[in-house]
């Protein structure tokens, strides 16, 4: 699978791809966070990307085009978006979501209280406005 960086000119598919999912989009074009593509034999498959600075970072937005679940494409991102954060000093990817807790916790991630949010990511607009307070706020260390 290839993983490609998307610049903020560049979001029209990852765009189309969370609105067809039903995740948010509002801030996408915000500063700090970093977006990917990842293709199969030039197709796109999946989007993702990171959010924040630091040691404490919020993964955002990995969503499997529709065709492409169930083949394990999700886990492959997650791998390569969990990969790129080690390398650039992240500690800790914190995540938000309604619907893939199940997932998420199969691929070594907790569940965390929301009040125990560290600052820098309960800060965020997924944390305060984007996701509802009813989604399941989890967390996994890197190192």
């Amino acid at each position: 699978m290839r993983m490609r960086a998307l610049s903020y000119n560049d979001l029209g598919p990852l765009r189309a791809a969370l609105t067809l999912a039903g995740l948010p989009v509002d801030d996408l074009t915000y500063p700090g966070r970093q977006f990917f593509s990842f293709s199969h034999q030039g197709v796109d498959v999946a989007f993702g990307g990171i959010e924040g600075e630091g040691a404490e970072r919020l993964l955002r937005s990995l969503v499997v085009l529709e065709g492409q679940r169930g083949k394990g494409a999700g886990a492959a991102v997650l791998a390569a978006i969990e990969a790129f954060a080690k390398r650039e000093g992240t500690q800790r990817l914190h995540l938000l979501t309604d619907s893939a807790a199940a997932f998420f916790i199969g691929q070594g991630y907790q569940p965390e209280d929301r009040s125990l949010a560290p600052a820098s990511i309960s800060a965020t607009a997924q944390f305060k406005t984007l996701c509802p307070a009813s989604a399941t706020y989890l967390s996994k260390r890197l190192v």
